[in-house]
């Protein structure tokens, strides 16, 4: 099956399009439940159930930080980032996801 070629060009239009409809909306969604998350460690230690130190967060933000660099590193080559179809639909996901 192949597609005719009245409509061929679009593909490359419409596909990083999609992609950054999809990653915006993903990237607004994480940073949403992210917020959620520091809110919720922010009270907990305002109200006592927590104790954390800067020392503390320090060595778990240098434990965490290389392996999430690691995984992130890989997927920057997959995504169409430098596509204009991408940038905008990027741009509408995290406007409107």
């Amino acid at each position: 099956m192949s597609i005719p070629p009245e409509i061929a060009w679009l593909v490359p239009i419409i596909v990083p399009l999609i992609i950054g409809l999809l990653v915006g909306v993903l990237i607004k969604h994480l940073v949403k439940w992210l917020l959620i998350l520091v809110a919720f460690v922010v009270v907990l230690v305002v109200t006592g159930a927590l104790s954390v130190g800067f020392g503390d967060l320090y060595d778990k933000a240098m434990e965490f930080l290389p392996k999430l660099y690691d995984a992130g590193r890989g997927w920057i080559n997959v995504l169409p980032y430098s596509s204009v179809a991408f940038l905008i639909g990027l741009g509408l996901g995290l406007w409107k996801g």
